[in-house]
């Protein structure tokens, strides 16, 4: 009979994949094997000529719901006889890999979890080919349950049973275990396992305490979300005074209650990702401390068995169906991963801790969106989407390590035209979030069977990254941050040509030593140049000024009014007299003073003289509040169109400053505040779009690129994008990696595939 050899690239690993083969080989009466690769699946396949051909058809097409075959290679092979089809041991073999993100539990998983009939029932690790950790337990390739955390937990007999026969649901699930021989949860410090644990987990959030949490990628620390004193005690245990927490809600129902829910929205939510999603807040029954200030709330649903216990156990405990889950770490450091981290870093910051013994060997926060055009319009990727690779058209022949930036770090490597972006890592002013940077460095390169050529990093000189990537001894190539912010955009629509980049973002190291982050780019994937800004300004007063938006209004007030600067700042009640010599003395000797474009810093001014926020307790604050009171002026005025007769621009500027001139002579003739808030932002639009324009007759470039933090803005995001299409502009943003500094690893590799390739 005819045979084939068929390899079979993709997400083909810890999907699944190999049982799917199994069984459609015998609905069809096709002999032969199947076994990982690591870099692919083989088949060696026996039957007739048309059988074959079905089930080559079989196992492109119709493959389990997470996989994804990207390639297949099909080839004729000298016959071969086998006695049946079977599942072989994993070989390991060079080529592309493709790591499964951990997946959410099933529905069919679920089902078994409350149905008291299933000898999983209550089973906190209940998972099967279809879901469970995958990422988070891999020690190495291919994915076979001895390279994972698992085979500490040797098989009983029944899950051995389901782990070898094809008729079953967990037929080759490496994380296969039941109640008998899997993990088990307990209290750290406490003799206390099992179902006792979870019950009086259950009981300690009711009475308002606080508890951390041992979930896929790490710790959570929850409390009842409900519940105002609880939440109000967590912040302060956490020094956390405003930042939004995030919700776990027990099911869409609650969701509906709680929230307002787009179409499309609840497919993300019920998805194997599961994501935590920005969604609208209604009068609920969350607590106001939830998000105060903030019209949403970041929303998910239970994505791991132990989370659906701590809401539905049969022990007679009353409990709230909205759980505060928010990343179990001291600010600015990595999550904990284990029971030590999470005694020694966020013991205090809790009453008890429920965990569980299977091990956590890559870290993975909970993945946030937010919803642009229908669309999701990612925050921060990891649990869920890391690792999997962007992949890009431009052929090459390298391995590379991008390092990424200074905040919301990930981590990319390059692997060929594979660009695989890293979970979130933290910040790297924490020496705690350097070291986890290193570790997952180095764990990823294994995994990928990577062995960089080249390193590429941000250019300033001051960041722990770029110490990071110094250290590892490969050539190294240093870029401008926000260039690289738009390669990412570029690398993410998988474009290759000329763009303008509109790169609005915090502050990155420009190539003129001054600090810039409102930038209007002529860029391509080998060079860029810069081709205007908004009007630089003075920042005066070091990392305060990044957070203590005040300083710059002062700056752009002293820049705008002159001699009447003192007397505008006082009426705004931005400082004293005092202080508002001491800002004029340190700016005009330049003393802790750099000059600065930042459109962060902007945002943050404009929300301080419009009187919203003078300072930030948490990283885009002040510019958040200040999109919330223009987003809540456009909702109760449909139709409103701003009159704004002012320059546009002046050379090679946007004239920012005399835009901040005009809404502040307006706040202080009485005009209202939220009003102002949105002219700031439809005006800052058509500032950039007609930039563009300018520079579109003088290039004939067609093609914008919206990158970098301050277009988490979605007002500022919507307006300028309009603006442009409406000039004949292809507007490229992103969808899936963040335009925050999370996406500037992407860019950074995006260069060095077009740039360092052994091709070239």
């Amino acid at each position: 009979m005819p045979s084939l050899m068929i390899r079979l690239y993709g997400i083909v690993q810890g999907v699944g994949f190999r049982p799917f083969v199994s069984r459609a080989a015998d609905s069809l009466g096709v002999l032969g094997t199947v076994a990982n690769k690591g870099s692919y699946v083989e088949v060696f396949a026996q039957g007739g000529k048309d059988v074959l051909e079905r089930f080559v058809h079989i196992l492109k097409n119709d493959t389990p719901e997470r996989a994804v075959v990207i390639s297949a290679d099909v080839r004729e092979i000298e016959d071969t006889d086998f006695a049946d089809f079977q599942i072989i041991e994993s070989e390991k073999e060079t080529g592309d890999i493709f790591v499964s993100p951990d997946i959410a539990t099933c529905d069919k998983c679920r089902q078994e979890l409350f149905d008291k009939n299933d000898r999983r029932y209550l089973h906190p690790f209940i998972n099967c080919t279809q879901c469970g950790p995958r990422l988070t337990i891999l020690e190495a390739m291919p994915y076979d349950r001895e390279r994972t955390t698992m085979h500490e937990f040797p098989m009983c007999e029944k899950c051995e049973y389901e782990y070898t026969h094809a008729h079953t649901r967990r037929y080759d699930a490496q994380p296969v275990c039941c109640n008998d021989c899997g993990p088990q949860v307990y209290i750290v410090g406490q003799d206390i396992k099992g179902a006792e644990a979870i019950t009086l987990a259950r009981k300690s959030i009711m009475d308002g305490r606080i508890i951390a949490v041992k979930g896929i990628g790490g710790f959570h620390l929850c409390c009842d979300a409900k519940n105002e004193a609880a939440v109000n005690r967590l912040r302060k245990l956490k020094t956390r005074p405003q930042k939004p927490f995030a919700v776990m809600m027990k099911d869409m129902d609650t969701v509906r209650r709680e929230c307002g829910v787009l179409e499309g929205q609840e497919q993300f939510l019920t998805g194997y990702q599961k994501p935590i999603l920005l969604l609208e807040k209604k009068a609920g029954t969350l607590a106001p401390s939830i998000s105060p200030d903030n019209p949403t709330v970041g929303v998910m649903l239970p994505y791991a068995p132990l989370q659906m216990l701590l809401f539905d156990y049969p022990d007679g405990v009353e409990m709230s169906d909205c759980l505060v889950m928010t990343s179990g770490n001291v600010s600015g450091a990595p999550i904990c991963r284990n029971d030590e981290d999470a005694q020694k870093e966020i013991g205090s910051y809790c009453d008890m801790i429920l965990s569980h013994d299977r091990k956590i060997l890559i870290r993975a926060d909970d993945s946030v969106m937010d919803w642009f055009d229908g669309k999701p319009y990612m925050i921060r990727r990891s649990r869920g989407f890391a690792p999997l690779p962007v992949m890009v058209s431009r052929k090459a022949n390298l391995q590379t390590l991008a390092i990424g930036g200074e905040l919301k770090n990930t981590f990319c490597i390059g692997k060929n035209e594979l660009l695989y972006l890293s979970s979130y890592v933290g910040d790297m002013a924490d020496i705690r979030t350097v070291q986890a940077l290193r570790e997952s460095v180095q764990r990823m390169q294994e995994l990928l069977e990577v062995t960089p050529e080249i390193c590429v990093c941000d250019m300033h000189p001051k960041y722990n990254t770029v110490a990071v990537a110094e250290e590892m001894g490969l050539p190294l190539e240093k870029l401008q941050h926000h260039y690289v912010h738009i390669l990412s955009c570029m690398a993410e629509n998988d474009i290759d040509e000329k763009v303008i980049g509109l790169s609005f973002d915090g502050t990155g190291y420009g190539t003129d030593g001054t600090i810039w982050g409102g930038e209007i780019l002529l860029c391509d994937t080998h060079s860029f140049g810069r081709a205007g800004s908004i009007q630089p300004f003075k920042q005066v007063g070091g990392d305060a000024s990044s957070k203590e938006g005040w300083r710059i209004a002062v700056q752009l007030v002293r820049d705008g009014f002159g001699e009447d600067a003192q007397s505008v700042c006082e009426k705004l009640g931005l400082c004293d007299e005092k202080t508002f010599k001491l800002q004029s003395v340190m700016a005009d000797k330049n003393i802790n003073t750099v000059l600065s474009t930042s459109a962060g810093r902007l945002f943050d001014a404009v929300s301080a003289i419009l009187g919203i926020r003078s300072a930030s307790t948490f990283e885009g604050e002040s510019s958040m509040c200040l999109e919330f009171a223009a987003e809540a002026f456009e909702k109760q005025n449909r139709g409103y169109k701003t009159d704004y007769s002012g320059a546009l621009y002046d050379g090679r500027t946007l004239a920012t400053t005399e835009l901040v001139r005009s809404l502040t002579e307006r706040y202080l003739a009485g005009e209202d505040k939220g009003q102002l808030a949105y002219d700031f932002h439809a005006v800052l639009a058509q500032m950039a779009a007609e930039f563009c324009k300018k520079l579109s007759e003088e290039t004939g470039i067609k093609t914008a690129a919206l990158s970098g933090g301050v277009f988490q803005n979605k007002l500022l995001l919507r307006l300028t994008k309009q603006l442009l299409e409406a000039s004949g502009f292809r507007v490229l943003i992103h969808e899936l990696v963040p335009a925050n500094d999370g996406g500037i690893a992407l860019g950074q590799a995006y260069y060095a595939l077009c740039n360092c390739d052994n091709e070239n």
